[in-house]
């Protein structure tokens, strides 16, 4: 059974209540929720993990980078300033799919750049919620053509 990872990063724990307007009302348990029941489905074993700390972020990875076998990332604000979270995924071995909620191309320009996006594999931006659950649908794609191809 294939392990996917799902990192959340500063602030994504006030979800459904912060910035409602940008983010909408759901909760990061109810994304959790969905992200299971769709995992479920696939046949997929999923790891969830919320830090507001960068460093902790870059200490999950490092651990799951061998125990994982996909990565989904929700970097928040960290998406568009951390040199060090982009370098973190670089070193994870499977696919990484970049999920936002909103979508960052539409928002402050600041917002438009992220660091971490060269470090994935794909981005998913402005699907709210939806977007986690495709991420894992997209990871779970890239692990069965990986498998493919590394079969003789």
């Amino acid at each position: 059974m294939n392990r996917v990872l799902v990192l959340n990063g500063p602030n994504l724990a006030s979800l459904g209540h912060r910035q409602t307007d940008v983010y909408g009302t759901t909760s990061l348990g109810e994304i959790e929720t969905a992200v299971r029941q769709r995992a479920d489905e696939l046949g997929i074993e999923v790891h969830f993990a919320q830090s507001n700390h960068e460093g902790e972020l870059i200490d999950i990875l490092e651990v799951e980078r061998d125990r994982a076998d996909g990565c989904i990332v929700n970097l928040g604000a960290l998406t568009h300033t951390s040199l060090a979270m982009a370098d973190a995924l670089r070193i994870f071995n499977g696919p990484v799919v970049e999920v936002h909620l909103s979508n960052i191309h539409a928002r402050e320009p600041y917002r438009r750049v992220s660091l971490t996006a060269e470090a994935a594999t794909g981005m998913i931006a402005g699907l709210g919620m939806h977007g986690y659950v495709l991420a894992l649908e997209a990871v779970a794609a890239l692990l069965v053509r990986q498998s493919a191809e590394s079969t003789p």
